[in-house]
C-alpha cells in the first residue's frame, strides 16, 4: 500500500492538530477505523476458539440444557454492561490504552503500571498464544486425520501465523482492518451455517436431546465456573477501547460499535449453542473436548475438513484483532514513560506502531514455544477480571473527582454498580475455588511493584540509559520508525 493511500484520510490530520502534533507525523495515529471496522474488530476479537470449545465446559458445570443457555445469555448481557461502562470511560479518558489508561487517570500511576505490567507478562500474550496454538491445531488437523498433530508442527504453525499477522499489522492499518473484516464475516458465516444445520435437524429429527432441559446443578461454585467458561468465550468486548485514538468520530462510533457488536455476538452464541443441544446428546456434549468437530462429524460427514477450517479462521481473525489492540496498549505505556521509549515510535511511512507490534508478536511466540498455556489461562482469568473491576470502579471515581468533565456517554449509575458487584463476586468465588492459581496470578501482578520503582520512579543507571539509546537507534534503522 503506497504513501498516497496512507495520506488520503484527513481525519488523522485533525486528530494530530488537536493533540499538538504535526499532521502526518509518525507519532500521530491516523483515524482510519470506521464504524464497520470497529464492529468487525469487536466481533472478530470476541469470536475465537471459545464458541467452539467452551459449550462443553458450561454444560459440564451446570448439567442443564436450559440453564446453559441462560448462562450464555447472561454472559452476553454482562459483557454488554461492561462494554457500556467502558464506552463512558473511553469518552472521558479519550486516549488509547484501555484499562491501563483508565486506571492511570482514576487511581494513579502505580495501579496503571501494574495493569500494564500484567498485560505485558500475561494478559496479552496468553490469549494470543492460546489462539495461535488453536489455529495451528485445527489447520494441521486435516493432515493428521488419525492422530493429533505433532507438537513441533503445532508450535511451528502457531509461530508462523503470529509472524504473518505481525507483518500485516506493521504494513498498514487499513490492511489489518481489511483482514479483520474478511475473517470476521467468514466466522459469522460459519456460525450461521451451524445455526441453519441445527434448525434443519430440529424440523427433521425433533428436539429430543433437549428434554428435561432444567435438570442440573445450581450450586454457587458450579455457576461461577460455568460463568468463567461463558465469559471466556466473550473475551474481547473491550478491545475497541485500546485503539480509540484511531477510531473515526469516537464519541458516536464507540457506543454504536459496542451496541451493534456485543448483542449480535450474544444472539449468535445462544443460537449456536441451541444448535449444539439439538444435534448432540448430553453424553456427546460432556465427552467431547472439540464440540464443533463432533457437531460437524454428525451433520457434515461428507466435508470433514470444513469445521476445522472454520475454527482456524475464527482463531486467525481473533489473533489479528488482539495483536492490533495489544500493540496500542504497549505504545501508550511507552508514551507515558512506563515502557522503553522505542515502543512509542511509529513507522515513518505506514504510521503503524511497528516496534510495539514486534514485541507483542515476539512475547506471544515465546509463550507458544515454552509456556504451559493451560495454566496461564487460569492465572490470567483472575487477574483480568480484577483489573476489569478496578477499571469500572474508575467510572465512579472519575464522576466524583472530575464531575465537570464532559461526558458524551453517561450510563445510568446502576450499570457500573451492578457490573462491579457481579465482577467482584466472580473474582471472590473464583479465588475460593482456585486459591493457589489466584495467588500465583496476584504474585505475577505484584512483581511489577519493584519494576515500577526501579525502572520508572528512580533514575536509571547511566549504563542502562546508554544501552537503551543505542538499542533505540538500531531499531529505528531496522524498522524505519521515528518520533
Amino acid at each position: 500500500m503506497g504513501r498516497k493511500e496512507e495520506e488520503d484520510d484527513g481525519g488523522g490530520d485533525v486528530a494530530a492538530a488537536a493533540a499538538g502534533q504535526q499532521p502526518g507525523s509518525p507519532s500521530a495515529p491516523l483515524r482510519k477505523i470506521t464504524l464497520s471496522g470497529g464492529v468487525a474488530l469487536i466481533v472478530g476479537s470476541i469470536v475465537g476458539s471459545g464458541i467452539f470449545v467452551s459449550p462443553s465446559g458450561v454444560f459440564e458445570q451446570t448439567g442443564s440444557v436450559g440453564f446453559s443457555l441462560v448462562v450464555w445469555s447472561l454472559s452476553g448481557l454482562f459483557s454488554c454492561l461492561g462494554a457500556l461502562c467502558y464506552a463512558e470511560l473511553g469518552t472521558v479518558v479519550n486516549r488509547s490504552g484501555g484499562e491501563y489508561a483508565y486506571l492511570l487517570s482514576a487511581l494513579g500511576p502505580l495501579p496503571g503500571f501494574l495493569q500494564l505490567w500484567a498485560s505485558l507478562v500475561i494478559l496479552q500474550p496468553t490469549p494470543l498464544a492460546v489462539m495461535a496454538r488453536t489455529f495451528a491445531i485445527y489447520t494441521a488437523k486435516p493432515f493428521f486425520a488419525t492422530c493429533n498433530p505433532p507438537d513441533v508442527v503445532v508450535k511451528l504453525l502457531a509461530v508462523v501465523g503470529l509472524g504473518l499477522l505481525t507483518a500485516v499489522n506493521s504494513a498498514s492499518v487499513r490492511l489489518a482492518m481489511r483482514v479483520q473484516g474478511v475473517f470476521t464475516w467468514a466466522k459469522i458465516a460459519a456460525l450461521v451455517l451451524f445455526i441453519v444445520l441445527g434448525a434443519v435437524s430440529a424440523f427433521t429429527d425433533g428436539v429430543h436431546n433437549m428434554s428435561s432441559a432444567w435438570e442440573g446443578s445450581y450450586s454457587a461454585p458450579n455457576v461461577a465456573m460455568a460463568a468463567y467458561f461463558g465469559l471466556f468465550a466473550f473475551g474481547g468486548w473491550n478491545q475497541l477501547n485500546f485503539v480509540i485514538d484511531e477510531l473515526q468520530d469516537p464519541y458516536k462510533n464507540l457506543p454504536r460499535a459496542i451496541c451493534i457488536a456485543v448483542p449480535l455476538v450474544t444472539l449468535i452464541y445462544v443460537l449456536v449453542n441451541t444448535a449444539y443441544f439439538i444435534v448432540l446428546t448430553k453424553g456427546e456434549m460432556l465427552s467431547s473436548s472439540e464440540i464443533a468437530v463432533t457437531f460437524g462429524d454428525k451433520k457434515l460427514p461428507l466435508v470433514p475438513g470444513l469445521v476445522p477450517l472454520c475454527v482456524a479462521l475464527a482463531c486467525f481473525g481473533s489473533i489479528n484483532g488482539i495483536l492490533f489492540t495489544s500493540s496500542r496498549l504497549f505504545e501508550a505505556g511507552a508514551q507515558n514513560g512506563h515502557l522503553p521509549g522505542v515502543l512509542a515510535l511509529r513507522h515513518v511511512h505506514k504510521h503503524t506502531p511497528a516496534p510495539a507490534l514486534v514485541i507483542t508478536g515476539l512475547l506471544a511466540g515465546v509463550m507458544v514455544v515454552v509456556a504451559d498455556v493451560n495454566s496461564l489461562i487460569v492465572y490470567m482469568s483472575q487477574v483480568l477480571w480484577l483489573f476489569v473491576a478496578l477499571s469500572v470502579m474508575g467510572v465512579l471515581v472519575l464522576r466524583y473527582t472530575q464531575p465537570d468533565v464532559p461526558r458524551p456517554i453517561r450510563v445510568p449509575l446502576v450499570v457500573p454498580v451492578t457490573f462491579l458487584v457481579v465482577c467482584l463476586s466472580i473474582v471472590i468465588i473464583g479465588a475460593w475455588a482456585e486459591p493457589i492459581n489466584t495467588a500465583v496470578g496476584l504474585l505475577i501482578t505484584l512483581s511489577g511493584i519493584p519494576v515500577y520503582y526501579l525502572g520508572v520512579v528512580l533514575s536509571k543507571p547511566k549504563w542502562l540509559r546508554r544501552v537503551e539509546v543505542a538499542l533505540t537507534k538500531r531499531l529505528q534503522c531496522i524498522l524505519l520508525v521515528g518520533e
